[in-house]
């Protein structure tokens, strides 16, 4: 049988909810789309991402759903087949043997972490975040930085890092709690309840992990995930009925219609063409 493959492949290495959104644009334009899985950092904001669908979980960002594929092959037959993104464990170097990948999107936000040269391991390649350079390891930069979100960079370095969380509601930072060492995370909490300060969301290894303050939990960890010393566990939305934790946020639009952009520039369709291909997330 004759499978219905994309004309256009598009790589995205991460399965948070910046990749989640861009995966949903990107889907919604006719491309097939991969997402890859990395362990680090561990995804918090779950139900705006894609990621619980490596667990069989049935996802579904913005009407987009995901499914799990293990091997090759699976990809391979599901992207003709299955009508939303694929999600796998894979790495690059066991997915750039598939085909030939059109795009290639970095959006790990591993902020911290050596960036690779993702140069000619696809027709484009795009960073999102601190560490990209374009013309140097990737062809196109993307700013994520609060003050900065969505600002394509076609020549030169994207911002360093500066450690400095984005505002939501009256917090910054502080709605975070991090990991104080590595250990095996445990929590039977879900996404979305309303916890209270000194409320008991987790245990890493043995020891009890407290909310910082009333609110709606944003994100959290999965169950059973070892986690290294540093990361984020969790994240507590304050701002009463104004909480969101569940689709794409304002961050993630603006990151995932840069994306949209940036390919439009550089692809070599016409611009009417691609801009029908890929229409931008609203409001």
């Amino acid at each position: 049988m004759r499978l219905n493959t994309p004309d256009r492949l598009a790589v995205i290495l991460g399965t948070n909810e910046i990749a989640s959104a861009v995966a949903v644009l990107l889907r919604r334009g006719g491309c097939g789309v991969v997402l890859s899985h990395d362990p680090l950092p561990p995804v918090i904001r779950r139900k705006m991402a894609f990621h619980d669908a490596l667990f069989d979980d049935a996802v579904s960002v913005a009407g987009v759903v995901a499914q799990r594929a293990d091997t090759g092959f699976e990809i391979r037959t599901n992207l003709g087949r299955a009508p939303g993104v694929i999600v796998t464990e894979l790495g690059l170097l066991d997915l750039i043997v598939l085909r030939s990948l059109d795009i290639l999107i970095d959006a790990r936000m591993q902020k911290y972490l050596a960036t690779p040269d993702l140069r000619r391991l696809a027709r484009l390649t795009i960073g999102l975040g601190p560490g990209f350079c374009s013309g140097a390891n990737c062809d196109v930069a993307i700013e994520t930085r609060p003050d900065k979100t969505g600002q394509i960079i076609q020549h030169g370095p994207s911002e360093p890092p500066d450690g400095v969380s984005r505002r939501l509601g009256s917090l910054w930072g502080e709605r975070f709690v991090r990991s104080e060492f590595s250990g095996r995370w445990k929590t039977a909490i879900e996404i979305g309840t309303r916890v209270f300060k000194d409320f008991i969301v987790g245990h890493l290894g043995n020891t009890p992990v407290r909310a910082p303050f009333d609110g709606i939990l944003r994100g959290i960890v999965r169950d059973g995930t070892e986690v290294p010393a540093g990361v984020k566990l969790l994240e507590i939305d304050s701002r009463g009925r104004k909480a969101h934790w569940t689709g794409l946020d304002s961050r993630g639009r603006l990151i995932a219609n840069a994306v949209a952009k940036a390919i439009s520039l550089q692809e070599t369709t016409p611009p009417e063409s691609a801009g029908r291909a890929l229409h931008l997330i609203k409001p």
